[in-house]
């Protein structure tokens, strides 16, 4: 026959077993993700050929850092048109200028003067100069670099951060693979880009888990674009259980505690 003061222990016991138990099963329950959640697109079909028409052209914006260097056959006649930084003396080579576009989307280019430049491509740009140097120059060769393209990538992903575009076009899926990925925490279906004209802030979603997003006009990034990735519902269930698990179990301590010695008492 149990006594009165075994009989306690054991209730005591098994009540806490069952609330472990408990809690467990709602951490793993709050923690899954279905399949639907996590892979990228879904609706694509075994051979199917989608035809991109969402072509993009990068277009230099005011702020802008422009490298251009002009070559000849005599280099002596594109000295004018280069700007450079220090004199090439002592074996030390002077550095190139580069050119920054200003409120009014223009730079100051050697000899022509004011040139607007906002809005063009580098193959616009490269047009435009040309004809504007046909007066001066004979077949100039004419070199044109963005140097500040970067995209900047945060939220749920493996390394978040600015990265630097090498070229003139990224694509949201090179950028999140710049940046490690999505985690298994990352909202796929909701991604947000911000993107900058002339100082306006314009926000865009994309949903990455349909081949729609190969026609959203955020899939071709832009310099300077922001890449923000929510946390999904199981991420923020999971942050919530464990600030309320930290509160439990410091509820639960003082419970055992006084279980424990009123057990101990009887």
């Amino acid at each position: 026959m149990y006594n009165k003061k075994e009989m306690s222990k054991n209730f005591f016991s098994s009540s806490l077993f069952c609330n472990f138990c408990i809690l467990i099963s709602i951490l793993i329950l709050s923690s899954c993700a279905s399949k639907k959640d996590v892979v990228y697109f879904q609706d694509s079909k075994d051979f199917e050929t989608l035809v991109n028409q969402n072509s993009y052209t990068t277009k230099f914006k005011v702020d802008d850092v422009i490298s251009i260097y002009i070559s000849t056959l005599n280099p002596e006649a594109s000295v004018p048109f280069n700007l450079f930084r220090g004199a090439d003396e002592g074996g030390v080579r002077p550095e190139q200028v580069d050119y920054i576009i200003d409120k009014d989307g223009e730079i100051d280019f050697p000899v022509i003067g004011k040139i607007k430049i906002a809005g063009l491509s580098s193959e616009e740009l490269r047009s435009s100069l040309r004809g504007k140097l046909a007066d001066y120059l004979k077949d100039p060769i004419i070199n044109i670099r963005l140097k500040n393209f970067t995209v900047t990538v945060l939220g749920e992903v493996n390394n978040p951060g600015a990265y630097r575009v090498n070229g003139e076009q990224i694509t949201i899926l090179e950028a999140l693979g710049l940046a490690g990925d999505l985690t298994i925490k990352g909202l796929r279906n909701n991604i947000l880009v911000i993107r900058d004209f002339d100082g306006t802030k314009v926000h865009t979603r994309i949903d990455l888990t349909t081949k729609e997003a190969l026609k959203s006009p955020v899939y071709y990034l832009t310099q300077n674009d922001v890449i923000y990735i929510e946390p999904n519902n199981s991420a923020i269930t999971s942050s919530n259980l464990d600030n309320r698990a930290s509160i439990w179990v410091s509820i639960a301590s003082v419970l055992i505690t006084s279980s424990v010695l009123l057990i101990t008492r009887n």
